[in-house]
């Protein structure tokens, strides 16, 4: 049986299902989703492609190689009355942004790519990046703070391109903040580690829909994937059809593993999986003071010299 793997999202997350084939119909995919999900099949709406539009799924014997549906396609679920059918298809056929023209056709994938969540513990970026390099978590711990301290080393050693007026602060400043563990690492960090490992750092920003690339000026041959939802970083892999070695490292003329990416931001957006910096509480952990929002922690650092925060 040739396996037809489907990404589905949901409001608990998302599931990769891959216990179906071209063969397999409607009906089966119903009773599938329906199981993963607890929704009921006749309250199941089901949405694919980009922008998201509803799937016929009224067609039960119709098989999923002949509904418009491919392997390592991504399905988005929602629960609806059974008489909103026509005002989900309305709803869904205006998400997104870009046309249909700029709409890439889908190119059968060797698997899916995924997010590896990480703890939020201030060190998200290092802990990261040492993932997509390495293809595993640090167990050691020593992986963030060998970072912290490369990019302090490197930003010393090149003050003319790392001044107080690009830094925000000092340079000496600057270094000793990057590295305390409770500092988080941003653009000046990815732009410096890139540079350092020689490879492409693709950052997927889930609040623009848009992926930044560092590095990408010095036409690396690899590229890494992180996902970014505002305040947090996690990676991504290449979860294989066939359960071999996940893939965390890609050619940067890998243009379908950069679509898949593309469309991973489009669909986050759309479904508001991000942080909103301007509202999303923190906690000062010297004063125990909850702040609301990126700038007023900005401000109470200033005004306090307090630079432990945590997310609430």
């Amino acid at each position: 049986m040739t396996r037809f793997a489907l990404r589905v999202k949901m409001k608990s997350g998302h599931q990769v299902v891959n216990n179906l084939s071209h063969d397999s119909t409607i009906e089966d995919l119903k009773q599938t989703l329906s199981s993963l999900s607890n929704i009921p099949i006749n309250k199941l709406c089901v949405l694919s492609g980009f922008p998201p539009k509803v799937l016929d799924i009224t067609k039960d014997n119709l098989n999923l190689s002949s509904c418009g549906l491919s392997s390592g396609d991504t399905l988005i679920l929602e629960e609806k009355t059974v008489s909103d059918s026509e005002e989900k298809a309305k709803t869904a056929s205006t998400l997104g942004s870009r046309d249909n023209a700029d709409v890439q056709q889908h190119i059968e994938s060797p698997g899916i790519l995924m997010k590896f969540v990480v703890p939020a513990d201030n060190s998200c970026l290092f802990t990261s990046i040492n993932f997509v390099l390495n293809g595993k978590v640090d167990e050691s711990g020593t992986f963030g703070p060998y970072m912290r301290k490369l990019v302090a080393e490197t930003i010393k050693g090149d003050k003319h391109s790392y001044d107080e007026a690009i830094l925000g602060k000092p340079v000496d400043e600057y270094c000793a903040w990057i590295q305390a563990d409770t500092s988080w690492g941003g653009a000046i960090e990815l732009a410096i580690l890139a540079n350092y490992y020689g490879i492409e750092i693709a950052v997927v920003d889930t609040i623009n829909a848009i992926i930044n690339k560092f590095g990408e000026d010095q036409n690396y041959a690899l590229r890494v994937f992180l996902l970014f939802d505002g305040i947090h970083y996690d990676p991504l892999f290449m979860e294989p059809f066939d359960g071999g070695k996940i893939q965390t490292i890609f050619p940067t003329e890998d243009e379908r593993i950069l679509r898949d990416a593309e469309q991973l931001a489009y669909e986050a957006k759309s479904s508001r999986q991000f942080t909103d910096v301007d509202k999303f509480t923190l906690k000062c952990m010297v004063c125990n003071i909850l702040l609301k929002g990126q700038v007023a922690a900005q401000e109470h650092a200033h005004s306090s010299g307090h630079a432990n925060f945590g997310e609430v």
